[in-house]
Formats: C-alpha cells, sequence, structure tokens
C-alpha cells in the first residue's frame, strides 16, 4: 500500500495591482479581504512562500518537509540528486484585468551570478479570455541590443514587440531572456521553474495610490534579454483525446495536456519525477492501487502525484475534463 497519496495544497494568493476576481469566480480561490488577486501560487518551494498540505494526514506540513522525509519517493531520485529539498518547479494560476509590465526573466548563468537562483523559464495555458485579449511575447522584427535602446529611449518599445490574441487552449512557451506580458482579460495556467527573478522594463506609467510607480530594472533587463527574432510565437500542438498530448517541452519540465471523457489508465512506471495535475477544465477522480480512497481534482486545483505512485486511473465526473500534466 502506498505511504503518500495524490496531495493538494492551500493556494498562496497574491494581490496586484493588474489583478482580478475570477480566480476567486472561476477557479474558486478564496478572495478574502483582497480587492484584486492576480496569482493564485498552487505549489510552490520558495523560501517565504513555502506550500502546505490541505488534504490526508500529511495536512500541515510543508513542501520542503515532506521532501526531507520521503526524499525519491515524492519527487523521483535523479530530481532529489539534484535538488534536494528545494522543489524545482512552480505552479501558478494567473487572472489579468490589466497589463502585467513588460518584462524578462534571466537565465540560469545570469541568476546565479546576481542572485544566486535559478533562472525562470516559464510556459502559458490560457484557460479563459475575452476575444480581443492579447499577450505580448518576443519582437515583431529583427532586433539587437543597440536598436532596442533605441527604442527604449525613444519611449517607441511598444512598437517592436510581438502581441498575440490569447484564446482558450492557446500555449506559450517563454524561454528566459524573452520580453513577455500578459495583457487585459486573460485567465491561464502558468508552469515554470523554481525562481522570482523579474526585471521590469515597462510598467505602463502606472502609480500606486501615493502616486509612486513600480521599481524598474533597466539595465538589468539589458543584459537579460534574447534579442532573437521568431516567426512564430505560438506553440501549436495536436490534442489527443482520452490521450495525452505534448504542449510543452523543455531542460526544466514537461507539459502534456489530458483531455478525457472517459475513464483512461496511465502508466509512469518508466519515470523518475513527480507529476502535477493541473485541472483547466471539469471535474475528475485520481485512484490509484492501494490508495484508501480517490481524490477527487475540480477545475482550478493542483494534486502533486509523488513518484513513488507509477500506475494512475482517472475517471471524469461531468462529461469532459482537461487536466495539464507536468513532470520533469
Amino acid at each position: 500500500m502506498n505511504t503518500l497519496y495524490p496531495l493538494k495544497f492551500e493556494p498562496i494568493l497574491k494581490e496586484k495591482i493588474w489583478g482580478g476576481n475570477k480566480l476567486s469566480s472561476v477557479l474558486n480561490k478564496p478572495q478574502g479581504s483582497m480587492e484584486k488577486i492576480g496569482e493564485s501560487w498552487e505549489l510552490s518551494g520558495l523560501e517565504g512562500d513555502l506550500s502546505v498540505v490541505a488534504n490526508g494526514f500529511l495536512a500541515g506540513n510543508t513542501i520542503d518537509e515532506l521532501i526531507e522525509v520521503y526524499m525519491g519517493d515524492l519527487v523521483g531520485d535523479a530530481i532529489f540528486s539534484k535538488f534536494g529539498t528545494e522543489f524545482p518547479l512552480l505552479f501558478k494560476f494567473i487572472e489579468a484585468s490589466d497589463n502585467l509590465s513588460i518584462q524578462v526573466h534571466p537565465n540560469d548563468e545570469l541568476a546565479a551570478s546576481r542572485h544566486n537562483s535559478w533562472g525562470k523559464t516559464e510556459m502559458w495555458y490560457v484557460i479563459e479570455s475575452e476575444p480581443d485579449a492579447k499577450l505580448i511575447t518576443g519582437f515583431n522584427c529583427p532586433m539587437d541590443k543597440q536598436k532596442y535602446l533605441e527604442h527604449f529611449k525613444n519611449g517607441t518599445l511598444r512598437d517592436v514587440l510581438n502581441w498575440e490574441h490569447a484564446k482558450p487552449g492557446d500555449v506559450f512557451f517563454i524561454p528566459a531572456g524573452r520580453v513577455h506580458s500578459i495583457g487585459p482579460n486573460i485567465l491561464l495556467a502558468e508552469v515554470q521553474q523554481a525562481s522570482d527573478i523579474t526585471y521590469r522594463i515597462y510598467d505602463w506609467d502606472r502609480v500606486d495610490a501615493n502616486g509612486k510607480s513600480r521599481e524598474m530594472h533597466t539595465d538589468w533587463a539589458v543584459d537579460a534579454i534574447d534579442y532573437t527574432y521568431l516567426n512564430e510565437y505560438r506553440t501549436p500542438y495536436t490534442p489527443n483525446k482520452n490521450n495525452s498530448a505534448n504542449i510543452a517541452k523543455c531542460q526544466y519540465f514537461t507539459v502534456n495536456i489530458l483531455n478525457f471523457s472517459k475513464k483512461i489508465d496511465i502508466d509512469y512506471g518508466r519515470l523518475d519525477s513527480f507529476v502535477v495535475y493541473m485541472a483547466v477544465e471539469g471535474k475528475s477522480l485520481i485512484n490509484a492501487p492501494g490508495l484508501a480512497e480517490p481524490v477527487e481534482i475540480v477545475k482550478g486545483e493542483t494534486v502533486l502525484i509523488p513518484a513513488e505512485m507509477k500506475e494512475i486511473e482517472l475517471t471524469p465526473l461531468a462529461g469532459e475534463s482537461k487536466l495539464l500534466e507536468i513532470y520533469i
């Protein structure tokens, strides 16, 4: 019988100047006294924001405490060897009711030298959006450092950024170094390296209640930006009904989408990693051999499947379910 079981965590909610109320109204996060929730950190091992187990006999324990006790059984042997008790990924739901700052994240090398941290490569899966919703990823023309600085100084940076319509089901891979921003009326899931380092480039001339603007990181950003121009920034994929379809893959994480309307069995026997499910549509049951009782996962919830659990059974409870399936 498995000692471990599918783990849920208390969401860590972040109030943001650009946030809204859809994390509460659509994904059932507790609004509390917050006016604008921008992010729900679903599973985090970052210092000061350690996720706490919400279900089962391990409730109340933090993620690093679990890794300390269960080690490779929880995260996978190779992952434990590399990261120790540090959980290597960060999972979020994000809602923008206004523009996020235009920003960039450093790569591992730069983040290590400047901040003694990992870099930040991430990906977005759009859950909901208004018909006119857009986001920024990369440049819309060939670019280099000198050209970028000219546009930055002339106030014409917005003219050379690549805007994309964001439709439900769209995927955008954002490697470290790519300039990006989320626009208004978008609700998405984000999978990223365990890092909270962001260099703000431009914040739409916003000020807070005291007339103060947020800190910019202009000089740091210049050396962090990857100036490569691409013809296509959207990540194409082909859904695979009642099976797993890959939507993003890099050295830091693999993200698939599970779109199912009947019971499916999954074998993780070859995988030496934890698996995380983020429910983006519907309601389903997670079961496994030796599990005392199935664990329900509904839209807006995130569940960690320990590495020792190799056989998983997923059953949709109401029509079609969609889960993001993430592992290393």
